[in-house]
């Protein structure tokens, strides 16, 4: 019998037609009557990616797994992709769970992945190595308990994520977490929300003070808030758009300080219909709402979605569940009961210290119960959803970071149910804590990743964990986050230290490194984005960690936040600092910082052919791409000063300084005029694809492109940040470029030959 069988009529229908609909797809792909791109959207709007294997080798040094999913994601003929397994992304809107959910995701986990379930930083589940044949069945048993993997990818709306402590926070204005569903459910296949150019992220915050639901991070972003009415409260919503991390952070924009609860919905019906027409299409890299509305400039973008509201034919859906709002309301498994004066062991102290939160309910709390690294096993959640089942009931939920809460928790219940944690491995404090860290796939199994984002996080989690319970509570509360490249899929721009990965050539050898980022703001939202200040091999991040929260225990003044620390301080200071711990030494006298964090063998490409006009002309060009950087560090430092012209004018520069670098590997005379640089660049590098790399294309040239036509420094603090964020972007893709010539043998040229570099073209 077959799960469509088995499950007969617990499947809803209309997710058991779009299964069925989608495993028709899969017959037709099989038989090659469907086009393999049309295809591949298909099967990411329904949640189902390809996986990067590393070559069968997990970065954290578990050794060799059988994983022939082909390495840089690309089929090699109409069959390929059936041939190993991938990843599968489960929608779970407000990150809210029931514990029957939780028995079946770990069910799935168990039979169709590597019994591991892991926890995003957007609220939803992702199942690793599930093989393409298992995702209809996996998707029917997910259905049967009212999970749909529909839109968890693609060019959609993507899962609407919420507070997780909505309805049960001190702070908030009033419960979200009705009108996420409501526009998760509204949003879900919407015709209107199908046609985008990328995807479309919604989130909602009960507050502004708190980072819950990082507002100030999304394309559509919602805070609770209330006015008076004619002596009546009204709920309404202050409403954010054009906000987004990726490769250049965007912070949102203040769309509509109150905007009234009947009209969320059908305002981001209207904003659908105005992305999907006027959404950049064809370059990807810029199709995300944030640039339209850079584009457009936010007042005309405002303009055109109110009229595209004030044409929209009425539905009924947009608010007919507020009638249901005043019996809506999660009911407790148990009545509320403080707990007393039992302390409880030294254990239990320092797990409830960091992990419990009071409810404004008199006598609950909820309890977090912190994953490293997003990760817990099958059976850990099962145990867990028996555990919830007792405890509280289904009143659980997913958090942005990468953790589960349990809501509801009786006061007295508390030495009780940190008991049961730790009979199931679970019990582990520091819960929204330095210790605590979000960490992206990196290259564990992200074909974008560069560096061990995992691998980074894990040592620093084990070095900072031991320290808990003696480190300064300044210290304590601070956040870290680690992504695996410049994307910020770990959301590197929004912590207080943030890390990306990156590499450098050195001595015929490729180096892991990280990019250190400060000046982000978890707070608020996520109220500030933070900006890199240099690059440091991998090896040496847990020290940047210790110097720079030891400078600001010892340098705080009074009660400073940390950002309002690194602002007064300066980057430079900052920088100043970590300057010996850039320096990578030689191979033959510390070979392990040639190795990634995890992984047993050499990083990167390997060894590097290195001859003698080669090696001269390389060293030029590493001085040219260090003193770019420098630039850019520069430019950080005149936009923290207001001085927006001088920054733009020096991430411009570190842009030709970087391209003329890359010039001098074929070009040692080549011009340091401006229009000459691009020329060159451009014939030489662009329009030859040889500084494209597969992930990104060249979209970082033009960004250099774009600014030399622009021809005038910016005005504006965004304009500026913008072009330093890319200024970065387009140094690394030079390093990488650079590294990439360096690996290609020497070809001597005839004497007859008058190309500029034998063995690469002109």
């Amino acid at each position: 019998m077959t799960w469509k069988d088995a499950l007969g009529d617990r499947v809803p229908d209309d997710l058991g037609r779009e299964i069925d609909t989608y495993e028709n797809q899969m017959a037709l792909k099989r038989q090659g009557k469907i086009d393999d791109k049309v295809f591949a959207e298909t099967r990411l709007r329904r949640g189902a990616y390809g996986q990067r294997y590393d070559n069968g080798q997990r970065n954290d040094g578990t050794g060799v797994k059988p994983l022939p999913f082909p390495s840089n994601g690309q089929t090699k003929g109409p069959d390929t992709v059936w041939d190993a397994p991938g990843m599968q992304r489960i929608k779970i809107p407000f990150g809210g769970l029931t514990t029957d959910q939780m028995e079946t995701l770990a069910e799935l986990a168990e039979e169709y992945s590597d019994r591991v379930v892991h926890i995003t930083t957007r609220q939803d589940i992702q199942l690793h190595y599930v093989h393409i044949d298992d995702t209809p069945d996996l998707m029917r048993r997910l259905a049967a308990v009212g999970i749909t993997t529909r839109e968890a990818c693609g060019n959609t709306v993507r899962n609407v994520t919420a507070c997780p402590i909505a309805g049960v926070c001190r702070d908030e204005a009033f419960d979200v977490t009705p009108y996420a569903q409501a526009s998760m459910r509204f949003l879900l296949g919407h015709p209107d929300a199908q046609d985008f150019g990328r995807k479309f992220k919604v989130a909602f915050s009960g507050c502004r003070q708190h980072a819950c639901g990082l507002v100030n991070m999304h394309d559509f972003g919602a805070i609770g808030v209330t006015k008076e009415v004619d002596g009546m409260t009204q709920r309404g919503f202050e409403v954010y758009v054009g906000g987004g991390l990726g490769a250049v952070p965007h912070e949102a924009k203040l769309f509509e300080p109150f905007m009234a609860e009947d009209e969320i919905l059908p305002t981001l019906q209207a904003m659908s219909r105005v992305f999907a027409r006027l959404g950049e299409k064809k370059n990807r890299a810029r199709a995300r709402i944030k640039f339209l509305v850079a584009q457009l400039g936010l007042e005309e973008f405002r303009r055109l979605v109110r009229e595209e509201r004030a044409a929209l034919p009425g539905d009924d859906r947009w608010t007919g569940y507020l009638d249901d709002l005043p019996a809506y309301g999660e009911q407790p498994l148990k009545t509320g009961q403080a707990l007393g004066d039992e302390a409880g062991s030294p254990a239990f102290q320092a797990w409830a210290r960091t992990n419990v939160y009071h409810q404004r309910q008199p006598g609950y709390v909820t309890a977090t119960v912190s994953l490293p690294l997003g990760d817990l096993s099958s059976d850990q959640l099962r145990r867990l959803a028996d555990v919830a089942r007792r405890f509280v009931g289904d009143t659980v939920r997913a958090t942005v970071e990468q953790n589960i809460v349990l809501r509801w928790v009786r006061e007295s219940d508390l030495p009780a149910l940190h008991r049961e944690f730790d009979a199931i491995g679970l019990a582990r404090p520091g819960a929204e804590s330095i210790a605590d860290i979000t960490a992206c796939p990196g290259t564990d199994t992200c074909k974008l990743g560069i560096a061990s984002s995992r691998g980074l996080a894990a040592e620093l989690e084990r070095r900072l964990a031991d320290q808990l319970g003696t480190m300064d509570e300044s210290v304590r509360r601070l956040r870290l986050k680690v992504s695996g490249c410049f994307n910020s899929c770990g959301q590197h721009h929004i912590s207080d230290l943030g890390f990306y990965g990156v590499s450098r050539h050195v001595g015929g050898h490729v180096v892991p490194h990280f990019q250190v980022v400060l000046g982000g703001k978890w707070v608020d939202n996520g109220g500030a984005y933070g900006l890199a200040i240099g690059a440091v091999p991998s090896k040496n991040i847990p020290e940047v960690v210790r110097r720079i929260t030891d400078r600001y225990v010892a340098e705080r003044d009074g009660a400073e936040s940390f950002y309002a620390f690194t602002t007064r301080v300066g980057k430079r200071a900052l920088r100043d600092m970590l300057d010996d711990l850039m320096a990578v030494p030689a191979h033959e006298v510390d070979a392990s910082y040639y190795r990634d964090w995890g992984d047993p063998r050499e990083f990167g490409i390997g060894d590097m052919g290195v001859g003698e006009c080669a090696g001269e002309v390389v060293s030029l060009t590493e001085f040219d791409l260090a003193g770019a950087e420098s630039q850019i560090f520069e430019g950080q430092l005149q936009l923290e000063e207001g001085n927006f012209e001088r920054a733009d004018t020096l991430a411009y520069g570190a842009m030709l300084q970087a391209a003329r670098g890359l010039i001098k590997t074929e070009d040692i005379d080549i011009s340091d005029d401006a229009d000459k640089i691009v020329t060159q660049f451009r014939r030489r590098f662009f329009d030859t694809q040889i500084f494209f790399d597969r992930f990104a294309g060249g979209k970082f040239a033009q960004y250099l492109f774009r600014r030399h036509a622009r021809n005038t420094p910016a005005e504006g603090a965004d304009t500026a940040r913008q072009l330093i964020e890319e200024a970065q972007l387009f140094v690394e893709a030079t390093h990488a470029c650079q590294a990439r010539l360096a690996a290609q043998p020497v070809v001597m040229p005839s004497p007859l030959d008058a190309t500029p570099a034998a063995g690469r073209p002109s």
